[in-house]
């Protein structure tokens, strides 16, 4: 086997590990039409009361979901087809604003029912129940194997690393995707939020 495809072939492993852990596919279940933010847009609507969703957007996004809230009471009122476009207006300005307020795009409105990571299922499943022991022992599985399969990626790498140039940028291919890696879990653990991470990530771009 060539060193390029021992090395990927150790990399496809880690992308393995994790997958086996954390499947279904990963995604945000904050875009999705049974999560938290439409039910807490649907509770708003039926109770004619913005106030439960102000939580869901930054300081200088209230305005406009405010305006979009206003717009969308006076138009439920003409009809159910009306009401359903106008509800959907609203759900979809709720979340584009939530999301652009953690940095992330918005995609569009996914069904319910839509799969999300088994991390997003077992952190609801720990909000709901008062207890993390679960969702804590998942993460630090898939953590683990993740660091180790990665580790065991650059280890092969760095074996053939004088071998060639080609076999040189695999191995700093390989160390890149470790250091980062271990950086991201570390950051993520240790900071509030992921976006007050920001220096730490920065620092590390230069790899």
């Amino acid at each position: 086997m060539s060193t390029r495809r021992s090395t990927a072939a150790v990399i496809g492993l880690a992308a393995c590990a994790l997958g086996l852990i954390l499947t279904p596919a990963a995604g945000a279940h904050c875009d999705t039409l049974d999560g938290p933010v439409v039910v807490d847009a649907r509770s708003a609507l039926e109770h004619k009361d913005v106030t439960p969703v102000l939580k869901w957007v930054q300081p200088d996004d209230e305005g406009e979901i405010r305006s979009a809230f206003e717009s969308t009471i006076a138009v439920r009122g003409l009809g159910p087809a009306a009401r359903l476009l106008a509800d959907r207006y609203f759900f979809e300005t709720l979340v584009r604003l939530h999301r652009a307020g953690e940095g992330a795009p918005y995609t569009g409105l996914k069904p319910a029912g839509t799969q999300v990571s088994a991390a997003v299922t077992e952190a609801d499943a720990a909000l709901e129940s008062g207890s993390v022991d679960r969702l804590a022992a998942i993460l630090a599985e898939a953590a683990d194997q993740g660091t180790r399969v990665r580790f065991a990626a650059v280890m092969e790498a760095k074996r053939h690393v004088g071998a060639s140039v080609e076999a040189g940028r695999a191995y700093v291919a390989a160390y890149v995707e470790f250091i980062h890696s271990a950086e991201r879990l570390y950051l993520d653990a240790t900071t509030a939020a992921a976006h007050e991470a920001g220096e730490g990530h920065e620092a590390h771009d230069a790899h």
